[in-house]
């Protein structure tokens, strides 16, 4: 008998041992997934925080946005209001203007601001050419005949030694641009 209590006592310290052993690893466990949960809550506190700070932007944004397509707005209103008002100020000028009639003067010939052909005036948009045909400032002979040979100073007072616009010229390539009456002379074929 002695020795059989003695071999449940022994038992039951081995027990009452592994009870504490078992005890003392749930409350680790236990302490592990306290802190474990107390991260957690900082992180959705922080991202919670972190959402709400994301909506209040993005309202912010939503409410400038909207000020600012309201002034666009409103400036489009004001363009639209100020175009109109200038179409009235142009038909009422252009209804003044309609029975004045403005006499043109007729161009004369020769005027270095007229085409030598037909007349057109030289503007922006109409370029001026001078015919490369004609003799220089200084007699040097501008231009050659077709087999290489210089023209003489009786064969270019024939030709025109005028300006004239792109339509009534011809492109003689690296020699420039002359005017159709020299073309013509140069070249009887193309008449």
């Amino acid at each position: 008998l002695p020795q059989r209590l003695a071999s449940l006592a022994a038992t039951a310290r081995e027990e009452t041992w592994q009870s504490r052993q078992q005890l003392q690893a749930q409350r680790q466990e236990m302490a592990r997934l306290q802190e474990e949960l107390s991260r957690a809550r900082q992180d959705g506190e922080r991202w919670a925080s972190a959402l709400q700070r994301a909506q209040r932007e993005a309202l912010e944004r939503e409410a400038t946005r909207g000020a600012e397509q309201a002034r666009q707005q409103e400036l489009i209103r004001d363009m639209k209001a100020r175009l109109l008002e200038l179409l009235r100020e142009k038909d009422a000028l252009w209804q003044k203007t309609e029975g004045i009639d403005t006499p043109v003067p007729s161009p004369v010939p020769r005027d270095p601001g007229l085409c030598a052909r037909c007349h057109k005036d030289f503007r922006l948009l109409s370029r001026r050419y001078n015919c490369r045909w004609a003799m220089g400032a200084m007699g040097v002979v501008l231009a050659q005949r077709r087999d290489g040979s210089a023209l003489t100073s009786c064969s270019l007072s024939r030709l025109c030694q005028g300006k004239v616009c792109h339509t009534c010229s011809m492109d003689m390539g690296k020699h420039g641009r002359c005017c159709l009456i020299c073309y013509q002379q140069r070249h009887p074929q193309a008449t």
